[in-house]
């Protein structure tokens, strides 16, 4: 049943849960006290709705409440009715539910304002013409530019020239600088097809690579990637992958080579119980596990539906689903698994810890260091960097000073866009 609440015996207490929160007891904190009974459920979809008031047009009827939702620009939760602990089965409620978490571009580098591609191509045609090359002015060009201008640079600099700029850049740098410059200039769907093609290739493979790329982009990039890949390297992407991979591990990556998950932002609470149910009988709850289970509704389902799995496993099972796949799987298997649920838990976070184990330690993952730091320059590097100091208590900023040097450390603070 739903709980009906005076809004008179509302404790005190949960009025300083926002510190921004004045008024009387209607909008956020009407639709907040009624969730009360069901906090187990919605955790941290309840953080989410904490964290910045909002408008909500819905009548109220003064002293009842009666049953509510979360509105928030990014999230909307319907509760069902508070269900048993225990294992065994039981029924849900039916509802739109929960949508997952957007930052729009969150990168350190956007497009230039006055941007003049030929102007550029002339500078970086002076950096590179007679002896020696201007390194640094390489750096505050390219650095300082969108990758679709950088693309622009590229034909204007032809158009100019009549040379091709990337083959002028690697005659002219080396090392990882050149490595990361040249990664800039691809687009970012080609920069990934090169990086699984160099992962694959030769002896041995990079399987970090392949779960870090294949875990963390969209629908939509992956099947623009799968094309790509095949006008390249004459060769599918699902190809490329079953050759050089094996058993369940394949199968992953397999599956998330289709770009194919769900995207929808309703939350079925019944199909997220019943969910929740399977992960638990196909781990935890019998001798062996049943992989296939888990890639079914790891690779398949919404961020959206997922996140609710996530949270409502945790409290039925008392062990975050994290714990359940490392006690249950082993290997690559078990880095991709952790990978995807990392990346749809808090994509930032994901990216942050690749980071800090690319620097930790006695040498440096160079490869995994500038693919993370290209890749998510437009996309959410702002956040990575957040996260970076909150999970180690140092910024990005002075890790990648003390674990690089040079002209290559001079690309990644710029591309990194400042200190924390």
């Amino acid at each position: 049943m739903w709980l009906a609440t005076p809004t008179s015996s509302i404790p005190a207490r949960w009025l300083e849960w926002h510190p921004t929160w004045q008024g009387p007891l209607e909008g956020p904190m009407y639709h907040k006290a009624c969730i009360l009974p069901h906090l187990g459920v919605i955790h941290q979809f309840l953080q989410v709705a904490l964290d910045s008031p909002h408008q909500d047009s819905s009548p109220r009827t003064e002293g009842t409440l009666h049953q509510e939702e979360i509105h928030h620009p990014e999230c909307h939760l319907t509760l069902g009715p508070a269900v048993n602990p225990s294992m065994p089965s039981y029924s849900g409620s039916t509802g739109p539910a929960v949508t997952p978490v957007t930052h729009g571009n969150r990168g350190t580098i956007t497009d230039a304002p006055g941007f003049d591609p030929l102007k550029d191509a002339e500078v970086l045609r002076k950096a590179m013409k007679g002896f020696g090359t201007d390194e640094q002015a390489i750096i505050d060009c390219l650095g300082s530019r969108s990758n679709k201008q950088r693309q622009q640079i590229i034909l204007s600099f032809k158009t100019a020239y009549g040379k091709d700029l990337i083959k002028d850049l690697k005659s002219e740098l080396s090392g990882n600088f050149e490595r990361t410059i040249l990664a800039m200039m691809k687009t970012p769907v080609m920069f990934d097809a090169y990086e699984i093609k160099e992962a694959i290739k030769g002896v041995g493979t990079d399987e970090n690579c392949l779960i870090e790329i294949l875990a963390s982009r969209s629908n939509a990039h992956i099947q623009e990637l799968s094309r790509v890949y095949k006008a390249e390297y004459k060769k599918t992407l699902e190809e490329a992958i079953k050759s050089d991979t094996s058993g369940h591990f394949q199968r992953l990556l397999v599956s998330l080579a289709q770009g194919n998950r769900d995207e929808s932002t309703n939350v079925d609470m019944s199909a997220v119980q019943r969910d929740v149910q399977e992960l638990y009988a196909a781990g935890e709850n019998r001798l062996g596990t049943d992989e296939s289970k888990f890639n079914a509704i790891l690779c398949a389902r919404s961020r959206a539906h997922l996140g609710a799995v996530f949270s409502e496993y945790q409290r039925m099972c008392n062990r975050d689903i994290e714990s359940s796949i490392s006690r249950e799987m082993s290997g690559d298997l078990e880095k991709g698994m952790l990978a995807v649920v990392k990346c749809l838990k808090n994509t930032p976070a994901f990216f942050a810890e690749r980071l800090h184990n690319a620097m930790k330690g006695a040498g440096t993952k160079d490869r995994t260091l500038i693919r993370i730091m290209v890749s998510r320059s437009e996309v959410d590097l702002l956040d990575i960097r957040a996260e970076y100091k909150r999970m180690y208590g140092r910024s990005l900023y002075s890790d990648i000073t003390g674990d690089t040097s040079g002209d290559y450390r001079k690309i990644l603070l710029k591309l990194c866009g400042g200190n924390d």
